[in-house]
């Protein structure tokens, strides 16, 4: 937190006093939902859980954005720095994990190179419709943070993800579509951009996850 003044650290301690409001951000701290979503974790109806995601924004906790697959949709994240060491999320457990987005060729398999270079445990990507390669600025971008995607092909789903896996989600789109998605990121699509600077906005944002997720996985270790 940018702001450290004592009304600033009571809204948000005011915010996460409420049950619900604090099984929220323990949701969002490691995957990012849709207000549908959170209504059917908690069980409550829409109107109150509109009422607790405005309690949370009105604190800095959580920030929102559509969905770059179902318009309709949105979707909410934490904002961790607000909580300034307050999170504890829950531990998973995992024998392998696979991202997933839609084409494969960026998103998906930058945080699987980069859970492979933190984590000790199997580690995949594909894609729900890939692409015929990894995008070029996807390998540069790997290259330039010490990642290889050189030799690294786009796969498909069916291919890919076995009944055990740890499904993530790091595409609107395929969390839309495959309801085996136990942890979804709503990482922006830089290939919708087409930069280098995109490229490494999308990088910083999977590399912060990747590293939360990290430190919860069971079986990382092992």
């Amino acid at each position: 937190m940018s702001d450290y003044s004592v009304e600033r650290r009571a809204r948000v301690h005011a915010a996460l006093a409420d049950p619900a409001r604090l099984a929220i951000v323990d949701r969002l701290a490691l995957s990012d939902a849709s207000p549908g979503e959170l209504g059917r974790l908690l069980g409550q109806p829409t109107n109150l859980v509109a009422h607790h995601l405005g309690v949370l924004d009105a604190a800095g906790l959580i920030r929102r954005r559509r969905s770059e697959g179902d318009r309709r949709r949105s979707y909410l994240r934490l904002v961790p720095d607000v909580l300034s060491g307050l999170l504890r999320p829950p531990s998973l457990a995992a024998s392998r994990v696979v991202f997933v987005c839609t084409h494969n060729s960026a998103r998906s398999q930058l945080a699987a190179a980069l859970l492979a270079s933190r984590a000790p445990m199997p580690v995949r990507s594909a894609g729900t419709d890939p692409a015929a390669a990894v995008h070029p600025r996807a390998v540069a971008v790997g290259r330039r943070h010490g990642l290889d995607l050189a030799g690294a092909r786009p796969l498909h789903v069916a291919a890919v993800v076995g009944p055990d896996d740890l499904v993530v989600s790091v595409c609107d789109s395929a969390h839309e579509q495959l309801p085996a998605a136990r942890v979804h990121w709503s990482v922006p699509d830089p290939a919708r951009d087409d930069t280098d600077a995109a490229f490494e906005r999308a990088y910083a944002v999977i590399a912060d996850r990747v590293d939360r997720l990290s430190s919860v996985l069971i079986g990382a270790s092992a």
